[in-house]
């Protein structure tokens, strides 16, 4: 536990006295919001993804609030996303999932099919900066959770098996970037990338090509990271998404005809 964080198994006068002042104090008019905002800088400067919160007398102490405060600060905390609660455990830190942008590129997908392409522009923006990044930021357990996504990829039997491989293979190599937002972002497009793929993959099989070929793209971006290979490891990505962009031009081509046909 930090020594930033007093325990306390009891709250004094004097603590409840501060409390009260705090909520009531005209600068500081609602202080359950002001807890939050207190708590939420103290979950970005401390506490990584994943860690679990102090107890609320804890973080009562340090913020100087009562525990009810704190209580109401983390509720907020959980309806933006940024907390976990579990019944019998304490908060967990997480990420906001960016439902709201996801929602928003789903249903662009849904009734403008070539939207794919503008898609692929994100991508191109994204995901060349995340593997620029994580050459540089990744450690050697992001190095192994990319290798077994790759491999999952390689071994994959079918083609929801395959998609599921390659959408964490993008989300693993966002959080290796260490650039929080990207992750964020990419986690947020999850719904969108995964419909986008599975139309890339039908392109490549029709252009000859293998999943285990594309599985080699993918290992081609890995080998760049783990080099270390911040330029090497962007111009991989490009690569791998101009190949996509083919893919995606084969499967609309296809599709062109057959309705001109019908």
């Amino acid at each position: 536990m930090s020594d930033r964080f007093v325990a306390c198994s009891a709250e004094t006068p004097e603590h409840e006295e501060r409390a009260r002042t705090r909520m009531t104090h005209p600068e500081t008019a609602g202080g359950n919001r002001d807890a939050a905002s207190e708590l939420e800088e103290l979950i970005f400067e401390r506490f990584e993804v994943g860690a679990l919160l102090p107890s609320e007398s804890e973080l009562a102490a340090r913020l100087e609030v009562s525990r009810l405060t704190v209580r109401e600060a983390i509720r907020a905390l959980r309806a933006r996303g940024l907390v976990e609660i579990r019944k019998g455990r304490r908060p967990r830190v997480t990420t906001p999932d960016g439902e709201q942008i996801g929602d928003v590129f789903n249903a662009l997908l849904r009734f403008r099919p070539g939207a794919v392409f503008e898609l692929l522009e994100v991508r191109r923006g994204l995901e060349t900066q995340t593997s620029t990044l994580a050459a540089s930021n990744a450690g050697a357990a992001d190095i192994a959770a990319l290798e077994q996504a790759t491999e999952a990829m390689r071994r994959a039997e079918g083609h929801a098996e395959y998609h599921e491989a390659d959408l964490r293979f993008h989300q693993l190599l966002a959080r290796a970037s260490g650039n929080r937002m990207l992750a964020v972002l990419i986690d947020a497009l999850a719904g969108s990338l995964r419909d986008s793929m599975a139309v890339s993959y039908l392109g490549h099989h029709r252009r000859g090509g293998s999943h285990q070929r594309a599985a080699e793209q993918h290992r081609e971006i890995l080998d760049r990271v783990r080099d270390g290979d911040p330029e090497g490891a962007a111009a991989a990505m490009r690569g791998h998404l101009r190949s996509t962009e083919r893919d995606l031009r084969a499967m609309f081509a296809a599709r062109s005809v057959t309705e001109e046909d019908e």
